[in-house]
């Protein structure tokens, strides 16, 4: 992965933002600066699930969290490396790197092979997507309902993400992932509880919208 790249937020809107982070509040324990500890995944899953319980408002949570992703993959290389290769049907693939039952946060990486478009969707949750290689476009749509079609959508831009970059998703920020270039696209994917009766797979020919 590059440097340090770009932080956005998109917002519950699906307008997409430069975010500020709260990296200056979140400076390292006094611990690792004294013995040069590897921030580690554990430590990691700790501070998010105190940043969890503590904020309630998830964009300040995104604000928190941003930091703390972009350390995590700078001390913890084996992440970078640790993803499936897409599936030759579907074009994509997930490796669970943590997903613990009655755990408020799921971990992943998502690799996507070159020219593979996702469905428009949503999270129903705030997400946290770092792109590790390769070159991804997002589309974001906005709900416009009217009488005939409820699940009415327009677009509202797209943004284009490379190596470094970080992109969080308030929960209902509607979004469609494609893998432009001609490499895999690989992420590194975090995401609160998912309130499943409120994710949506979203048809902008016809205007509708079904649970999955």
């Amino acid at each position: 992965m590059q440097a340090i790249a770009q932080d956005w937020l998109v917002t519950n809107e699906s307008q997409c933002i430069s975010l500020a982070s709260m990296q200056k509040d979140l400076q390292e324990d006094s611990f690792a600066k004294k013995y040069s500890v590897p921030y580690r995944l554990y430590r990691f899953l700790t501070d998010v699930e105190d940043i969890i319980w503590q904020e309630t408002d998830d964009r300040l949570r995104l604000q928190k969290i941003c930091p703390l992703v972009r350390r995590l993959l700078n001390d913890s290389e084996w992440i970078l490396t640790s993803f499936a290769s897409p599936d030759r049907e579907t074009g994509w693939s997930v490796q669970m790197i943590y997903d613990e039952p009655d755990f408020a946060l799921t971990v992943q990486t998502v690799a996507w092979s070159p020219q593979r478009v996702s469905s428009i969707h949503n999270h129903a949750t705030w997400g946290i997507v770092t792109l590790i290689d390769g070159e991804e476009k997002n589309t974001f749509w906005q709900r416009s309902p009217s009488a005939e079609f409820p699940d009415r959508l327009v677009k509202t831009g797209e943004h284009i993400l490379t190596s470094g970059d970080i992109l969080c998703l308030m929960p209902d920020a509607i979004h469609q992932v494609e893998a432009i270039g001609d490499e895999p696209t690989i992420s590194f994917n975090i995401y609160g509880i998912t309130d499943y009766s409120q994710r949506f797979e979203f048809d902008v020919e016809q205007h509708t919208a079904k649970i999955f």
